[in-house]
């Protein structure tokens, strides 16, 4: 059976990142895609221009009228925006026996801030300590830890082993701004510690990359895959969406990645 994942984000009218990549990714993946929307941007590939987030107690009724109706099989968390509505998210998901990926959208990747600064408190006690799996960038991590952005591999098993001490069962820290010809990604799970290193792939066509990533794992999980072998192939869909991502041209500065490219050959 075909199962349906929710995600829960912000809507990029650009089409590359947020609601529009992951109904696109976990379709890509075998998955039914459900969206309940947080807030609402005026971005292109150059940046985002303005954000207007969704009122608390409407956030918390679209999730409700799923959870009322539709069977839900997984679910993803992306851009959240405020503690009012990471308290409701928390409240509207509470009871719902089901993978949960949180994706921490703080920054987008032009520079601009997408979770107030007072909100990440909120998501740190509220809902990192209540999801399956956390995937976390560099910068995303320090933010969330109150520490210096890790630099080295040592620095990024401690950030990992802190984020597990808040309560996650498992992290996925993105080692992506690290220097070096090859992206090294720490996962760490009751299997276990694994490094997943792959070439870093040279491309302007990265704009969403983060939220194609944990829509994709949360499709694999609700598919019923152990957590190390949807990480892996979620991993290699990434990379197989940013190494034919140059047969689409859209914008002119962070291009998005090309969801559907086993069809549109």
């Amino acid at each position: 059976m075909i199962p349906n994942i929710l995600s829960i984000a912000g809507s990029d009218p650009s089409g590359g990142a947020g609601i529009q990549a992951d109904i696109k990714t976990i379709s890509a993946n075998g998955g039914y895609a459900m969206a309940a929307i947080t807030g609402l941007t005026a971005q292109n590939t150059r940046g985002v221009q303005v954000v207007q987030l969704v009122d608390a107690d409407m956030v918390a009724a679209q999730i409700a009228a799923i959870r009322e109706d539709i069977r839900i099989d997984a679910v993803k968390i992306g851009m959240l925006g405020s503690a009012a509505i990471i308290n409701a998210v928390a409240e509207a998901l509470a009871g719902l026996e089901t993978p949960i990926v949180l994706d921490p959208v703080m920054v987008a990747k032009g520079g601009d801030r997408l979770l107030e600064a007072g909100a990440v408190a909120a998501l740190r006690l509220r809902l990192v300590p209540r999801v399956t799996l956390i995937t976390p960038n560099l910068p995303e991590a320090a933010d969330l830890l109150g520490v210096s952005e890790a630099t080295t591999e040592e620095e990024m098993q401690d950030h990992a082993a802190q984020l597990m001490a808040l309560g996650a069962q498992a992290v996925l820290l993105k080692g992506g701004h690290l220097p070096g010809a090859h992206s090294p990604d720490l996962l760490v799970a009751d299997a276990g510690v694994t490094w997943l290193r792959a070439a870093r792939i040279a491309s302007g066509n990265t704009h969403g990359t983060g939220c194609t990533l944990s829509a994709a794992i949360a499709t694999h999980l609700g598919l019923g895959q152990k957590m190390e072998h949807a990480v892996a192939a979620s991993k290699a869909y990434v990379a197989n969406s940013i190494a034919n991502a140059s047969r689409l041209s859209v914008g002119h500065g962070h291009g998005p990645t090309h969801h559907f490219h086993e069809w549109q050959k």
